[in-house]
């Protein structure tokens, strides 16, 4: 997978690791991905539903020692 930006939102509640993303994918051309690095546990919803609602595809996520990892592709 070809990541075009990392966003580090670890130690961030949410909104903020959403609000992050939303201007980071601003940023980004469609079809670029975005990795997000969070330690939010509410972000594993909030991303899922954020990415459907906003036509984004959410790609793939995992855990690794507390921290959640999103791949989040523009649409």
């Amino acid at each position: 997978m070809n990541i075009d930006k990392v966003l580090d939102a670890k130690g961030l509640a949410c909104p903020m690791p959403i609000v992050k993303t939303k201007k980071a994918m601003n940023e980004l051309e469609s079809g670029q991905v975005l990795e997000i690095h969070t330690t939010d546990k509410g972000a594993k919803n909030d991303l899922a539903a954020w990415a459907k609602s906003t036509g984004h595809e959410l790609l793939k996520h995992e855990e690794e020692n507390e921290v959640l990892k999103f791949w989040i592709k523009k649409g």
